[in-house]
């Protein structure tokens, strides 16, 4: 199953437009001390009123120092809105600290956080716009979209024009039912090509809501932008269509999507539905063949396929303005995400999630989001929020064990996938992540029974399943259990023949006990050949001469291996080794102390140590350097 927000939405967005994300966003974020902020930070006497605190509802928490900010502790909550943010109840502020706080939790990406020591700032400076609009944002991108929708007012009253807090304040309005007010707030044009498209789209389903139809779809058709809004257009306007009864002229819209994009899940699905729709089932089925077998499939694909196959009357995917507009927020926002923009993605997808609870490609944008922010805790948050009868909750809840992993919670992460796994024991991408994690932390005998368990349910093994026999041959390795992990990595091979993984594992392993030389050497070759920008394979290559005596040819990869990987320790003490036997022994010595300052693995530090001290006395000791002909069997 592939989560992969972009893939899901469907549309890249052009690197103009990226640029203009990012600038946007370092601006937010890196935004100069404002000067009425810097003369207040000297001219206040130090520590602003609890009474002037008492306009805003912070959360606190105890914290020893306001400054002394983290993102996410590993044992952070998993539920951020039982976390309490801001400076202590029980101590006094100050305006410098509580505003320098934020910019750090800002840089830091904590948005609960920043956006609580802005909104103190904002109290002791109620009329600074700066102050107003970076609480607004944080709000909004922490998910506390009330509050959000609450400085947005205060945005609009101020005279400021920001399109998020046009947004925010549509979006109350749409999700409140109130059509009317919701357009109102809308129509104003904003410019720049992200800002014309949601506003534009999101105004034509408050339009809808007031059941003006034809003003709906011609807002749409009268957005004029760069290429990639065709998609995001024809798909929003077939919608709308369809939710009004339209199907024959939906049909003919989504065409139009579907010619653009048949990569995208959610296109796909409306196309396919809108054809149902229009009496061409055989066709909405063959469309989501298509996609099976180009993409390997989707839940949501699935789903869709097993309504039409029914023959039941399928529904519109959106039917209602605030599921519409969260649709085209979910859209951009996922994308945005993937490319270096997380605040700006992650208010639009807390402002979808607002609009459309259920919106569970949403939930699962924002979670991958949080993601790469490397907040594990956020994540979970965000995956939980997919409801439960998606069939997506599944997904969903491998993510949170993994996530729980991330914490360092290994026996939650171990609880909540093995609950997984009991419910379906033949559900492979639970096991592999169960024993994944089991053996990132070497319990190798519980991982090895966790992916035999997954094997034993494989009726007839096909091509994919060579990655659960090389995890398991992996295990098997590691507990000493050699002919055991050989017959797995070659079952691997007969699946996907010259797989690089697999030929560098088993190949490496060969070498290292003496056995079949020959066949062993090829096959780390092909795997250099098949992945030559791989630096821990180009590593078992020069490793393997090393073994070998072959110094020179070793020296030759083990160097090649630090340029694609200079800050592994085990390349740089592998490459120390072959120095000395080759007479460079200043080298050596260089590599082996580089190798300790970069944390190897406890057991080969004193190794390390011992040859920085004393340099090595011996020819490397390896049953392969003496291995018999009858061995090197190739």
């Amino acid at each position: 199953m592939d989560l992969n927000p972009q893939k899901v939405s469907g549309v890249a967005l052009p690197q103009s437009l990226k640029d203009a994300i990012l600038k946007s966003n370092k601006q937010r974020s890196n935004l100069p001390i404002d000067r009425k902020v810097r003369g207040m930070m000297t001219n206040l006497a130090g520590a602003a009123s609890l009474k002037d605190r008492k306009i805003f509802r912070f959360k606190v928490l105890a914290l020893a120092s306001a400054i002394a900010l983290t993102p996410l502790a590993a044992g952070a909550e998993t539920d951020s809105k039982t976390q309490s943010f801001g400076t202590p109840s029980n101590l006094p502020y100050t305006l410098s600290g509580s505003y320098l706080s934020g910019r750090l939790a800002g840089f830091q990406k904590d948005y609960g956080h920043a956006a609580a020591f802005y909104e103190e700032t904002l109290a002791a400076d109620p009329t600074n716009t700066m102050l107003l609009e970076r609480t607004f944002l944080l709000k909004l991108a922490n998910g506390d979209v009330e509050e959000a929708v609450h400085y947005a007012a205060e945005l609009e009253k101020a005279g400021l024009e920001n399109f998020l807090a046009q947004l925010a304040l549509g979006g109350q309005r749409v999700a409140d039912g109130s059509y009317i007010e919701a357009d109102q707030a809308l129509e104003r044009g904003r410019n720049g090509p992200l800002a014309q498209l949601s506003i534009g789209i999101s105004r034509a389903w408050s339009l809808y809501g007031s059941g003006k139809v034809d003003e709906a779809l011609a807002i749409i058709d009268d957005l004029k932008g760069p290429d990639w809004f065709g998609v995001f257009k024809a798909t929003h306007k077939a919608h709308l269509q369809f939710a009004a009864g339209r199907n024959q002229e939906a049909l003919a819209t989504i065409e139009g999507a579907y010619a653009l994009d048949q990569a995208a899940i959610r296109v796909v699905d409306a196309y396919a539905r809108i054809l149902a729709a229009n009496g061409r089932q055989k066709e909405a089925i063959a469309a989501l063949d298509l996609y099976d077998q180009q993409f390997r499939g989707h839940p949501k694909i699935a789903q869709t396929r097993k309504v039409l196959e029914s023959g039941e009357i399928i529904p519109p995917m959106v039917s209602d303005p605030a599921q519409g507009m969260a649709e085209i927020l979910y859209g951009l926002g996922a994308v945005i995400g993937r490319d270096g923009g997380e605040e700006l993605s992650t208010s639009y997808l807390q402002l979808a999630l607002h609009l459309d609870p259920n919106a569970e490609f949403a939930a699962i944008a924002l979670g991958s989001v949080f993601e790469r922010m490397d907040q594990p805790a956020r994540a979970i948050d965000a995956f939980m929020r997919v409801p439960d009868d998606s069939v997506l909750k599944r997904e969903a809840e491998i993510q949170v064990g993994l996530n729980y992993n991330a914490l360092e919670q290994v026996d939650e992460a171990r609880k909540h996938l093995e609950a997984l796994i009991e419910i379906d024991p033949s559900d492979l991408e639970a096991v592999v992540a169960l024993g994944n994690i089991l053996r990132s932390h070497e319990i190798y005998d519980e991982a090895e029974v966790i992916y035999s368990q997954g094997i034993d349910t494989i009726s007839e093994f096909e091509a994919q399943h060579w990655l659960l026999l090389y995890f398991r041959g992996i295990s098997r390795e590691r507990l000493g259990d050699w002919d055991k992990a050989e017959a797995d990595f070659r079952k691997a091979l007969e699946l996907n023949e010259n797989q690089p993984l697999v030929l560098n594992y088993l190949g490496y392993s060969l070498v290292d006990q003496g056995l079949k030389l020959d066949e062993a050497l090829d096959m780390i070759r092909t795997a250099v050949e098949m992945r030559p920008t791989d630096g821990y394979i180009v590593d078992s290559l020069g490793w393997v001469y090393y073994r070998l005596g072959r110094f020179e040819e070793a020296v030759k990869e083990l160097e090649r291996a630090i340029e694609l990987r200079p800050a592994d320790p085990v390349i740089n003490d592998h490459l120390g080794d072959a120095y000395w036997m080759v007479g460079r022994r200043n080298e050596a010595r260089f590599q082996w102390n580089h190798a300790r300052d970069l944390g190897p693995a406890e057991k080969d530090l004193p190794k390390i140590l011992d040859k920085i001290a004393n340099g090595m006395t011996d020819v490397p000791g390896t049953d392969a350097a003496k291995a018999e002909s009858d061995q090197n069997g190739g």
